[in-house]
This record gives C-alpha cells, sequence and structure tokens, in this order.
C-alpha cells in the first residue's frame, strides 16, 4: 500500500486507515471474532493507521484492539487515540473533559487497555469549552516529553481552535469527518491545515454507511445510533438515497462500487488527506481496499461533483445535541 504523511511533523501512514468505532457497538450488534479478524486483514494488506477512542464501547474498543495487535511489531502500525469524552453506565454521553490531570488519568487507563508503553497519535475528542485548549494540549505535550506519547492530534475543531493549539506543541493531524456529503471544512479549515503543514485523516467517508451503496431506508437495527441521525430519519434518508443512486451511475461507469467511488473521492482531494474506513468485517474492509487504485480524472470528479453537490444532502451529520460541540457544521 502507498503512504502518506501527516503533515510536516507527523508520522507515514498507509494511504487509507482503519476505523475501530462500529466493532464496539455503535452501530448495532457487532461480533468480537470477526473485528479481530478484520484488523488482522487490514495490517496484513498494508493498512498501518488505526483509529479508537477510549469511550468507544466505555474501554471495550481499546481491549478489542490490544487482543487484535497482540504480537505485532508495535512499530508496524500506529495508534490513534481520541480522549476526554464523558459516559454514563448506560451509554449516555456526558460532555467533555480536556483539563490536564483529566488527560494523564485517560491516558493512563488507555495505555492500560491496549497494552502499549506509548500512544502514536493522543486526541481531544472534541473541545472542551470549559477548559482553554492551550492547556489540554499543553498536558499532551507534557506527555511526549515523558514518552507516552509520539504526537498530538485534534478532533472536530475550527481554525481559531487550530492555530492557538499549533502554537502550543505543532500537531500533527486534524481528524474531521469529510465525505461527498460533509463538506463544511472546505472552507476555512483545510485551507488553515495546508497553511501549518498539519494533516487531515477523514472519518465518515461513506457517511456512517449511507453513502456505501448497501444502506435501504429503515434499516436500522435494535442499538444502531443511526436511528437517531437526522440524515437517516424519515424524509431525509429517501432523499439522501437518490443522491447514491446518482453516484452508483458514476461509479458503474468506472467499474467500481458505490464505496469504492467514495473513498477514492476523499483521497483525490490531496496527499495530505488519509481516508479511514469503519469496516466491521473483512468483507467490507476487501470492498474497501480497491478504492485506493481508482484513478480519478478531472472529468470523473466533475462527474461525481454533479451526483452529489456540495450541500445536497439532507439533514444534519449529528443529531442536535451534538451539533453545538462540532467545531464546523455539514
Amino acid at each position: 500500500m502507498r503512504t502518506r504523511t501527516l503533515g510536516s511533523t507527523g508520522p507515514a501512514v498507509g494511504a487509507l486507515g482503519l476505523g475501530a468505532m462500529g466493532m464496539s457497538g455503535a452501530y448495532g450488534t457487532s461480533d468480537d471474532a470477526e473485528s479481530i479478524a478484520t484488523v488482522h486483514a487490514a495490517l496484513d494488506a498494508g493498512v498501518t493507521l488505526v483509529d479508537t477512542g477510549d469511550f468507544y464501547g466505555m474501554g471495550h474498543n481499546e481491549l478489542l484492539l490490544r487482543e487484535a495487535l497482540r504480537g505485532r511489531d508495535r512499530d508496524s502500525y500506529v495508534l490513534s487515540v481520541k480522549f476526554g469524552m464523558l459516559r454514563g453506565p448506560g451509554g449516555g454521553f456526558g460532555g467533555m473533559d480536556g483539563r490536564p490531570e483529566a488527560v494523564r488519568n485517560f491516558l493512563a487507563y488507555s495505555l492500560t487497555r491496549l497494552g502499549t508503553d506509548h500512544i502514536d497519535i493522543y486526541r481531544p475528542a472534541r473541545l472542551d469549552p470549559a477548559v482553554p485548549i492551550e492547556e489540554t494540549v499543553g498536558a499532551v505535550k507534557e506527555m511526549i516529553d515523558a514518552g507516552h506519547v509520539r504526537h498530538v492530534g485534534l478532533s472536530e475543531v475550527n481554525a481559531e481552535t487550530i492555530r492557538r493549539a499549533h502554537a502550543v506543541h505543532p500537531i500533527a493531524d486534524l481528524q474531521i469527518e469529510y465525505s461527498l456529503v460533509s463538506r463544511a471544512m472546505e472552507t476555512d479549515v483545510l485551507p488553515t491545515l495546508r497553511e501549518l503543514g498539519i494533516g487531515l485523516t477523514a472519518y465518515g467517508v461513506l457517511s456512517r454507511g449511507l453513502i456505501s451503496g448497501h444502506w435501504n431506508a429503515g434499516q436500522s437495527a435494535p442499538g444502531d445510533a443511526r436511528a437517531h441521525s437526522p440524515r437517516f430519519s424519515s424524509g431525509n434518508v429517501e432523499h439522501n438515497l437518490t443522491l447514491v443512486e446518482a453516484l452508483r451511475r458514476v461509479a458503474a461507469a468506472k467499474g467500481a462500487t458505490v464505496a469504492q467511488l467514495a473513498i477514492a473521492w476523499v483521497a483525490a482531494q490531496g496527499d495530505d488527506i488519509v481516508p479511514l474506513v469503519g469496516a466491521r468485517t473483512r468483507e467490507r474492509l476487501t470492498e474497501a481496499l480497491p478504492a485506493l487504485d481508482l484513478n480519478l480524472t478531472a472529468d470523473d470528479l466533475a462527474e461525481i461533483e454533479k451526483a452529489v453537490p456540495a450541500g445536497s444532502a439532507r439533514g444534519d451529520r449529528y443529531p442536535a445535541a451534538f451539533m453545538s460541540g462540532l467545531g464546523v457544521g455539514n
């Protein structure tokens, strides 16, 4: 697999990364054995960036990755970990904690659950409105100086916050939702990243399966968070699936699947961007991998733009309660 470097200070990683959140119940029941097999298949295919969060499944995801990565050369993969999101026993979310003492606490637990002595990229999951970003990033810098972390990352923040954080310590990358139907970050955030030499890891490249080519209206299973997503709600999802069908025609002309075309579009937006795919099964991973071999010409990109114009999706990308914590909108 080809590699891409995360910004001017970050690590070189495979051009496609693996997002592990879906392996811990976010989208309904998941199978640990299949999840572990999928991680193994990804690593064997040259995927090196593995992204998780300490709050995914209340620690389940980190423990799962510990098992999946057991016996692998620690230098053969790059662990990206988000921290700070507070949750309760019922799974509900209770805000963010970006205090320096909380950073050290979260890190200690993650290192133990993952069974490693360092995290490659450590990032606050969201901005804590009660704590200046300088304090949170400063705490991560202290952990870099102590050898427990290699790089600082950010997640879902705006251009101003990126600049303030970068002034404290060089930021390797920003993780933010970026797809054909989520492009608000192109206006201010992406130019800021490029000005400062910061990479981008794009999650949600298939919009949680909405533009994968496999989603049908009313498909959500019990425990699937998409049942509460505005883009999947009745009235919105039907419209959004018409965009998918338009994209399917473009994909067919390229001899590709909808998912492959959507992933390839994100990758084609710049060599400083690494798409994360949230494959939970080897079947979905196998479909995603050839996306890197799709050569999208200027004509192809124009046809994709016609099929899914910027801003054409209906519904916010998160429920209303979560939108206020994002640095940019849709």
